[in-house]
């Protein structure tokens, strides 16, 4: 427990540096926020996204896992990800070709956001209803 209060401490530390570095240059704060929104906006990118946390997933098992997707916007959707360093793709030399979507450690350091947009949804649903 004592750990866990000094890593939370250590991460409030680093937020509040980037808060005083935010300060002095607001342009460098809005610049990250709108990279953020960049990769991760859209209906289909955090579902996606949210797939692919369980690892290594095949684009029918994909469609498969996320409603009312279809395969052309699946791959659009794919591609983007992959140009913004997100996931990975694996194409594996077998007969049929074997080709497989792997979040990065940039796309795993997603799940934190994905976490808190998920307790916010929440919150604020129960307040709107």
């Amino acid at each position: 427990m004592y750990s866990e209060i000094i890593i939370a401490m250590d991460k409030f530390k680093e937020i509040v540096v980037r808060e005083e570095e935010a300060k002095q240059c607001p342009n460098s704060y809005v610049l990250a926020l709108t990279d953020t929104m960049n990769v991760v906006s859209g209906k289909w990118k955090l579902p996606i996204i949210a797939s692919l946390l369980k690892g290594k997933t095949r684009f029918k098992e994909l469609l498969e896992n996320i409603d009312r997707i279809t395969p052309r916007m699946l791959s659009k959707e794919l591609k983007e990800l992959e140009m913004n360093s997100i996931i990975i793709r694996h194409v594996y030399d077998n007969t049929p070709v074997l080709i497989k979507y792997e979040l990065t450690e940039s796309g795993k350091s997603l799940v934190d956001l994905i976490d808190v947009m998920i307790n916010w949804g929440l919150t604020h649903r129960s307040n709107v209803l």
